[in-house]
This record gives structure tokens, sequence and C-alpha cells, in this order.
């Protein structure tokens, strides 16, 4: 099981989160990236989304991503995901949980498990698309402050799996960041960042290299060793 953050995505240009330049700089969470922050201007975060998806569709999968995927003709891998992008997918990796939502799929204010996927050649949401009863549609995104649909299953995999590999994210943002709490003492964890992580627990392999370099010497540690 391979759980991923924003780093998996930054050599591919997708704009991180939290770095220093990252999109927090530029927009205050709560504006963005709330129920209420939607209620207050829903045209802002609309265009803020929008420009999120015309920015995916220029982005292609990097190495790393397409490392993973090529690791399937070993290993039965799954994918859990903190980020909205689609990349792993593009990529060819069949197992992939969305935690915190997809960038190109909606859903309506009132219902936020059914959803509506978003043509690339029509990229944008606009006040006034509504799904078929009438609701007013939003992006198929888990905001702060709501609740994670997937960490259940998310859990379920962790706790059944023989490796477990974090990549690229700070281990900051709960529930996911807990997701390490569930890994089976005695099984391997591989933990790629080129930054330090924080990790409280001593038995992490760390691959001190971005997504890219670090899935290629991931890869050859596993054939190696497993």
């Amino acid at each position: 099981v391979v759980l991923t953050g924003a780093g998996m995505s930054a050599e591919s240009g997708i704009s991180t989160f939290r770095d220093s330049d990252g999109l927090w700089e530029k927009y205050r969470v709560e504006d963005v990236a709330t129920p209420e922050g939607f209620a207050a201007n829903p045209e802002l975060v609309l265009n803020f989304y929008n420009q999120r998806r015309r920015e995916l569709l220029n982005t292609k999968p990097n190495a790393g991503h397409i490392g993973l995927a090529d690791l399937e003709q070993e290993f039965d891998v799954h994918i859990i995901t903190q980020n909205i992008d689609n990349l792993h997918e593009q990529a060819g990796s069949s197992h992939v949980v969305h935690l915190h939502g997809e960038l190109m799929k909606a859903c309506s204010i009132r219902d936020l498990n059914t959803t509506y996927d978003i043509s690339p050649e029509n990229p944008d949401l606009h006040i006034g698309d509504k799904d078929p009863h009438g609701v007013q549609l939003r992006p198929f995104i888990v905001w702060f402050g709501e609740a994670v649909p997937m960490i259940d299953p998310a859990i379920r995999l962790v706790e059944e799996c023989d490796i477990f590999v974090v990549i690229g994210t700070s281990l900051n943002v709960y529930p996911a960041a807990g997701l390490l709490n569930y890994v089976r003492r005695g099984q391997p964890i591989y933990l790629i960042d080129p930054k330090e992580v924080k990790a409280y627990r001593d038995d992490i392999c760390f691959i001190r290299k971005g997504a890219s370099e670090g899935v290629k010497e991931l890869k050859e540690l596993l054939l190696q060793n497993h």
C-alpha cells in the first residue's frame, strides 16, 4: 500500500499547498477549501478549482507515478492518495483510493456521494450548473471540516498490507497522517521525501529523494528484499 501526498505530483508541475510558495500562500484556506468559504463566495471557489483543473489538463504523470504503476507487474499495489489529481490513473495504476476527492468530478451541494464526471473538453464549473435534481454543483473535494468518507476503506487496506510506502507527504494532515498507526509491527515501511519528515516510528526506511528518483530506488529495494 502506497500513501501519496503533494510531493508525488510536484515534479509534474502541480502546485503544492504547504510549501513556502504553495497555494496556501496565495489563498486563504478558509476562503477556497471550506464549506463556509463556498457559501460566502461560491464564484471564487469555483474559479479556484477551475484553475486547478486547467492546470491538471496540461500536466502529465512523472516517472514516479509511472514507476508505481509498473510495480503492479511484481506486486499487488494499492494507492491511497491525498491528491485530487488523476495522475496515478493516467500512469496506469489500477487501484487508487482518493481520500480528499477528485478534481475531475463534481457533486451537488446536497449530495456529496453522487458524483458526475467533468469533461476535459468543458472543464469549468459555473454558478447555475446543476445536478439532475436542479441542485447547484460543487467540486467533489473533501474540504476542511468535512468528513473523509474513504478513510475507513484506506485503514482496512493499511491494516492488511505487507509493505507500506509513504511518498511526498508531510504527515501533518489528519486523518491521512494517522494511517501510519495501522501498519502492523514488523511490516516494512519506506518513506520517500527529499525533506525531513518527522515520523514517530523507529522502523522506517527513509529514502531522501524526490518522487521519481525515490520510486526508482524503492523498486530496487523491493525486488532485492521481497
